[in-house]
């Protein structure tokens, strides 16, 4: 099964490793690591630079973004605890519906937000500690 990963966890990577991606994974990537508030952040240039570059290569795997959150029966809102989900929900859907699945850090995102999506779809990678991912 393929990995759509959390825009937290390309970054951890620094897009070091083949993955996939879809607009919100890339723009994301882009609009965190060249905030100056960020550890290490670079220019846009360069980080679009390195983006693309990972893009280009054989197995990465892109996703276009052609599900919307309100279409009927993609996101069960009455499971969503709040506005910090609706991104790795849309991002869940995403996988479901490539047959994928989501990685993330994110501890709060349930499986259940997805109608019909297991847990095959969704991977929560836990820090040691209790540490939180980078974001």
């Amino acid at each position: 099964m393929r990995s759509l990963l959390d825009i937290n966890v390309i970054i951890a990577l620094y897009i070091a490793a083949p993955c996939i991606t879809c607009p919100i994974t890339q723009n994301g990537v882009l609009r965190i690591m060249c905030q100056p508030a960020y550890p290490n952040h670079r220019p846009v240039a360069q980080v679009a630079e390195r983006l693309e570059e990972a893009c280009n290569h054989a197995s990465h795997v892109f996703w276009p973004g052609q599900i919307s959150l309100l279409s009927k029966g993609f996101i069960r809102w009455d499971r969503m605890l709040g506005p910090r989900q609706i991104t790795d929900s849309y991002l869940l859907a995403l996988a479901f519906i490539h047959g994928g699945r989501f990685v993330s850090f994110d501890q709060r995102i349930h499986v259940d937000l997805v109608p019909d999506a297991s847990h095959t779809h969704l991977t929560v990678i836990e820090l040691p500690n209790g540490q939180q991912g980078p974001g």
